[in-house]
């Protein structure tokens, strides 16, 4: 005989919470990893900040789909000319997406800070860092860097130091003013399950999508 209508509900009602809870449950132990194991890595001020050789800027797109100013990037590109003016750090790579013809977040990032009053000579470029794993693994494994200052917003700064730790590069991350209100919130909705992520590209040991021939900041 098959299942009474009532057991069966009930089943599906108990499979659906188990899965509501496990999900849950993964999102909480990343998230609590993550901030358990970088604090103490990053900084609000650059007082706090050790100096570092190189500063890598984790790219962004300068606008936001409605067309209006992207504060992650505007807050990311402050937070880079504070610390190269503050002599913190002596170069800036520059780490995005460059995905199209088009969309080119290393250049545009690039023209900005010179438009703050970086030299150019100190500005190097990554147009493969489609994601932070990406970012973190080529900072060391093509632009030859030990030990990195990551620039981005402290939720970012937590999830890429985490990474490069894991790879082996020694990270520190000058946090970039946060961004609050209706934009905040997706952001760092998103953030959470890029956390679960992290975990998983781990275990898989997924690599870069591009490596290419090394490249010397000098």
């Amino acid at each position: 005989m098959g299942l009474a209508p009532n057991s069966m509900i009930k089943k599906v009602i108990k499979i659906f919470l188990y899965l509501v809870i496990s999900t849950l449950l993964v999102i909480f132990i990343s998230n609590y990893t993550i901030i358990y194991t970088t604090q103490n890595k990053t900084f609000d001020t650059i007082e706090q900040i050790a100096t570092n050789r190189v500063g890598l800027v984790l790219g962004t797109s300068k606008k936001l789909v409605d067309g209006t100013n992207n504060l992650y990037y505007t807050y990311r590109i402050e937070a880079a000319v504070q610390l190269f003016k503050a002599k913190k750090i002596k170069f800036i790579l520059i780490s995005g997406d460059n995905g199209t013809r088009y969309y080119n977040e290393p250049k545009t990032i690039k023209q900005d800070l010179i438009k703050a009053g970086i030299p150019t000579e100190k500005i190097f470029l990554d147009f493969a860092g489609f994601r932070t794993l990406d970012s973190m693994v080529r900072a060391k494994e093509v632009f030859g860097l030990q030990q990195v200052t990551i620039i981005s917003q402290k939720f970012h700064n937590e999830r890429a130091i985490y990474l490069a730790n894991k790879k082996g590069l020694k990270a520190v991350g000058y946090n970039a003013k946060d961004v609050f209100g209706r934009t905040g919130l997706k952001v760092k909705a998103r953030e959470l399950l890029a956390r679960v992520k992290v975990f998983i590209d781990l275990i898989f040991n997924t690599q870069p999508k591009f490596f290419g021939e090394q490249i010397e900041i000098k």
